[in-house]
């Protein structure tokens, strides 16, 4: 923002306010926040939807499972100091820029540095790449959650339609042989019944479309338009439901976990340190990925929710709050899985190790389903968990989907700011066809090409730039000035030094790490060909270009010399509030 150099009231902090002194400055109409923007109704509503968007189905799955791959309770210690220097500073940022700014991703880039705008729309297409595959799990839940609805579940026995003659039951039975060929009635459940992915011949032919899952995403669409079409007014009611109902679940899913046979095994296994992993680089590496992903930062999705708050709202204790709450659920999703794979591993009389080697979304829809349905209560049981399932899922998409609105609608208000529940359903309409191929046989193959080069290294490659952005470009010491003309005081040293210098490095190091390793893509033993690689590499590139090719778009349209430009496409523009501030000062003048 521009600098004053005579004395006006500026909307301060009131604490601000009653310590400044006069200097016999002439008295001047104050000059607030426009009032014109939504507001959250409640706080409560603001939170609850910061903690909706960041504790998602990856916070079931992937800590869970990273926790015991990298040395199981060793692994806490990179995780907490990955959280501390990387992961929380960034998303104070991102809260911080967006209740200032009080803009999406897109228009905000015109405050900060303008040849960064692409930035904004890069957010944007991974936030359409995202919801063309994360909406499709929500509907293979809502698949399950409406099978449940029976006295026996459907992947309890292997003498359904879809069974084939591989297809093993162990559970409360002995002598059985368990080989390499052996398939759950679980899993069979989940590639032949809900994917149907036998009928494909991997991504050179993934099939027709499933009419089953088309109808349950259209549900999950429906549902999703009927929260976002009012703004914040209807989602902010909406996740009092979505966003506290998982807790709910969770602890009586915990409960229920602790009191089968085998329980302490699985805990054993999940928190048993393995020191030695201390010393592997690539367990850091998972850490500080775990730790980016699970809060969000680059998502665009902080931004546009704390563009709703009140300007001089705490946002510095609401990043510690819900970064907080977030990494808590994570560890106690841990004891919700792994107490039920050590019961799964008692029942077939194997280690805890070989029963967790699923991963991903089958550790959702194969190995936890298995354990419930042979549980006491099992109709119950599965159906509370898909539901907390399809809570968890919509919470994160009516995050990522605001994300766009917000966004694009505060880029051009002209147009859309009357218009909002028209832009919302051609938006729902857009993420629906683009979900199209997700819903085939082979449309697993998809799910696991958009997820793995969709929103990989492009958002964190996103956020290194928007880092560097706010840090170097518009400056520490303004950002700084700028949190304190919200909260009342500077943000101490250590937040400085990490936007400054250790969240870029710890981003940096993700980006190198990523990129120097590049594990073959695998899914139900099929492996990737090289031709869908190259397609996947392409899909990160169509999101992250959209930098360089506005920056020099940018360039080439700022009138004046290449030096002139440089400093025209680097300066924030000047708000109508700066203006009226300055024209002020030269009226106060003598």
């Amino acid at each position: 923002m521009s600098e004053l150099n005579c004395t006006v009231p500026v909307d301060k902090h009131p604490k601000q306010q009653a310590s400044t002194p006069n200097n016999n400055a002439m008295p001047l109409p104050l000059i607030t926040q426009a009032d014109s923007r939504d507001k959250w109704s409640k706080k409560m509503d603001f939170l609850l939807s910061v903690i909706g968007f960041a504790v998602d189905l990856g916070n079931v799955w992937r800590f869970p499972y990273i926790c015991y791959q990298n040395g199981g309770g060793a692994f806490l210690i990179p995780y907490t100091i990955m959280a501390i220097f990387g992961g929380v500073p960034l998303f104070y940022m991102e809260l911080a820029l967006g209740q200032f700014h009080r803009m999406g991703a897109i228009p905000i880039w015109k405050r900060i540095c303008p040849i960064f705008k692409g930035i904004g729309f890069a957010i944007c297409i991974i936030a359409l790449y995202v919801s063309f595959y994360y909406n499709t799990i929500i509907a293979w839940a809502l698949f399950y959650f409406y099978s449940s609805f029976t006295e026996t579940l459907p992947w309890t026995n292997c003498d359904n339609p879809w069974n084939t003659p591989n297809c093993t039951n162990y559970f409360g039975r002995s002598n059985i042989t368990w080989n390499n060929y052996s398939k759950s009635p679980a899993e069979e459940f989940y590639t032949r019944k809900v994917l149907g992915i036998h009928e494909a011949e991997g991504l050179d032919n993934v099939g027709g479309l499933r009419w089953q899952l088309i109808l349950c995403l259209f549900i999950i669409f429906t549902i999703v338009y009927f929260s976002l079409w009012k703004g914040v007014k209807t989602s902010g009611k909406v996740v009092w439901v979505t966003a506290t109902l998982p807790y709910v679940v969770l602890l009586i899913l915990l409960i229920r976990g602790a009191t089968l046979p085998g329980a302490w095994r699985g805990i054993l296994f999940y928190l048993r340190p393995k020191w030695e992993k201390l010393m592997d680089t690539a367990v850091w590496v998972d850490a500080a990925a775990q730790i980016f992903f699970s809060l969000g930062p680059g998502f665009g999705v902080l931004l546009a929710l704390s563009s709703y708050n009140p300007f001089h709202n705490n946002c510095y204790r609401d990043a510690l709050i819900t970064s907080t709450v977030n990494c808590l659920t994570s560890f106690v999703s841990g004891f919700v899985i792994f107490t039920v794979l050590g019961y799964m591993a008692e029942m077939r009389g194997v280690e805890v190790e070989d029963v967790a080697k699923d991963k991903g979304p089958s550790l959702l829809f194969i190995t936890y389903p298995e354990a419930i349905a042979n549980m006491v209560g099992s109709t119950f049981f599965a159906i509370i968990f898909f539901l907390m399932m399809i809570t968890l899922g919509l919470d994160s998409t009516f995050g990522g989907l605001e994300a766009i609105i917000t966004a694009v609608m505060d880029e051009y208000p002209h147009i859309l700011s009357k218009r909002r529940e028209l832009f919302v359903l051609g938006l729902v309409i857009v993420c629906f066809t683009g979900s199209l191929s997700t819903l085939t046989y082979g449309g697993a193959y998809v799910v696991k090409l958009l997820e793995q080069f969709g929103a990989g290294c492009p958002i964190i490659a996103v956020v290194f730039l928007e880092a560097i952005a706010v840090s170097w470009f518009y400056g520490i010491q303004r950002f700084s000035n700028d949190v304190k003309s919200m909260l009342g005081f500077v943000p101490g040293i250590f937040w400085r030094i990490c936007w400054v210098a250790i969240s870029p490095a710890f981003l940096a190091f993700i980006i190198v790490s990523s990129l120097m390793d590049q594990p073959p893509l695998i899914l139900f033993d099929y492996q990737y060909p090289k031709w869908t690689v190259s397609v996947g590499f392409l899909i990160g590139a169509s999101s992250f270009i959209w930098i360089p090719v506005y920056m020099v778009y940018k360039l080439v349209w700022t009138p004046g010399s290449l030096k002139e430009r440089l400093a025209v496409c680097v300066r924030p523009e000047k708000t109508v509030r700066d203006q009226q501030l300055d024209s002020m000062c030269m009226a106060s003048e003598p």
